[in-house]
Parts: structure tokens; C-alpha cells; sequence
């Protein structure tokens, strides 16, 4: 961990679609940061190969590299996903199984986030993603999670429209920041 005051978070979308709801929720994330974070949303998820420990190690792939450096250079992460087939998208899976070895995800900070348009709010994604991030011992604070349903019509483009939505969202920030500055404060 770094030792200054500005925090890095870094969001990640599940979804590939530039115009998905949960593209746009990552976007808008940073709208809502407070003064003294730097947000940075990657925008590369699809770039990365598919997972494989033949080509893991000292001569991954120089994008599988940039994502780890991204991660190890963050304070915190928020994962926003979508639910495709009562699961998490592919491609979030693929990207998070590309750390499994190396343990960027170990105790980092991390908030969760699922959207969906369904009133589920993308539950079975969401209980997915949990179990994946618990697997690989992410520190996932109680209120840095959070199902949004109906999110078609809690947005417009890359705002937030519903003052609720935009409440609880910055409750999860809220407590995503506050457990990185104890973190920050232990060293």
C-alpha cells in the first residue's frame, strides 16, 4: 500500500457493452467519489486472453500484466456486474480468474455491486460473484454490497437518475473508502 493520501479505486464492468447499464453504473461511479480519490474504470476485460495456467507465470501476456498492475496500484476495486444465465458474465469471471494465482484480490478492499432491469437485481450473479471474490479472500465489507434492480429506469445514460440509487451508492463508497483508510492507518 502506498503511503499518501490519495485513494485509487478502480472500477470493473461485467459487461463488454459499452452502452450496459452496469458500462454506465461503472461510469457514473466516479460522479459520485469524493474529493481525495482518484477513480479509474478498466475498459479492457475483453482484451484479456482466455485463462490458462500454460500461459500464466513469468511470461503472461503483457495485457494480463497491466491488469494485475492496475489492481496491485489500487487502494480498492468495485466490481459491477450484470446477470447473464442466472450467472456472472465470462468475461468478469475470466479477468478475476486471472489473479487467482497471483492474489491481487487478497484482503483488497472491495465493493459488489449487481444491476440488472429484472426485479432480482441480478441476485444470482451477485451470490456468484460473493463466492468467487470469498474464494480469493477479497475484503468485501456488508454495506460495499449492494443488488440494484430495475436499473434501466434508475439511469440515463452515464447518470444516475433515482436520488435512492444514487443514496445507496454512495453508501458503498462510503464504506469501501472508510475500510481503506483503516488499512491506510495500520501502516
Amino acid at each position: 500500500m502506498r503511503n499518501n493520501t490519495k485513494i485509487r479505486i478502480l472500477g470493473i464492468s461485467g459487461s463488454l457493452k459499452l452502452s450496459s447499464s452496469n458500462s454506465a453504473l461503472t461510469r457514473a461511479l466516479g460522479g459520485l467519489m469524493p474529493d481525495g480519490v482518484e477513480y479509474t474504470v478498466y475498459n479492457s476485460p475483453g482484451l484479456l486472453p482466455h485463462f490458462s495456467p500454460d500461459i500464466d507465470g513469468d511470461n503472461s501476456p503483457a495485457v494480463v500484466t497491466e491488469f494485475r498492475e492496475m489492481l496491485v496500484a489500487s487502494d480498492g476495486v468495485i466490481l459491477c456486474t450484470p446477470e447473464y444465465a442466472f450467472n456472472l458474465p465470462g468475461v468478469l469471471k475470466n479477468a478475476l480468474d486471472w489473479t487467482v494465482s497471483t492474489g491481487e484480490f487478497y484482503e483488497k478492499p472491495t465493493a459488489v455491486i449487481s444491476a440488472s432491469p429484472l426485479p432480482s437485481g441480478g441476485s444470482k450473479a451477485h451470490l456468484s460473484l460473493m463466492m468467487t471474490m470469498t474464494a480469493m479472500q477479497a475484503n468485501v465489507p456488508e454495506k460495499a454490497k449492494l443488488m440494484i434492480a430495475s436499473i434501466n429506469k434508475k439511469m440515463q445514460g452515464d447518470v444516475i437518475t433515482d436520488n435512492n440509487t444514487g443514496e445507496e451508492l454512495k453508501t458503498v463508497i462510503n464504506e469501501l473508502i472508510a475500510l481503506i483508510q483503516s488499512k491506510q492507518n495500520l501502516l
